[in-house]
């Protein structure tokens, strides 16, 4: 092989070898468009993301149903002893409620309710029953 056939060959290689790594170079640069595109997006997203969570309204914290829950437990001792005539503090005991002045009354005055409402009877003076 001669110099001249030696540096053609050189050449050729050359050539082709800096073709390619325009072409690697164009990928660099299309990825690196496209990378930036992205990122970009995201950060828009991110920002629009804490804009609404700032925004937004908190979900309501339900208020505590204590009432219902009482009164559901009440009228759940009518039903599981119907036949019975409770006493406001036989009630409370039964239900683990206090036994204290202020709480009886506050019973009394939820059993009274039921009893306008036509859940409960009143048989007698200071006793509450199921109505049949």
């Amino acid at each position: 092989m001669n110099v001249t056939e030696l540096l053609r060959l050189l050449q050729a290689e050359h050539d082709e070898t800096t073709a390619r790594a325009n072409g690697l170079r164009e990928q660099i640069d299309q990825l690196t468009s496209a990378l930036t595109e992205v990122e970009a997006r995201l950060a828009e997203i991110v920002t629009t993301r804490k804009i609404i969570d700032g925004l937004a309204m908190p979900e309501p914290t339900q208020a505590p149903a204590e009432p219902a829950t009482v009164y559901q437990r009440i009228a759940t001792a009518f039903n599981e002893h119907p036949g019975r005539v409770f006493r406001v503090r036989d009630l409370h005991e039964l239900l683990g409620l206090p036994t204290d002045e202020p709480s009886i009354n506050v019973t009394r005055s939820r059993l009274g309710r039921l009893v306008r409402q036509g859940v409960l009877d009143q048989p007698g003076r200071g006793g509450y029953q199921k109505r049949t």
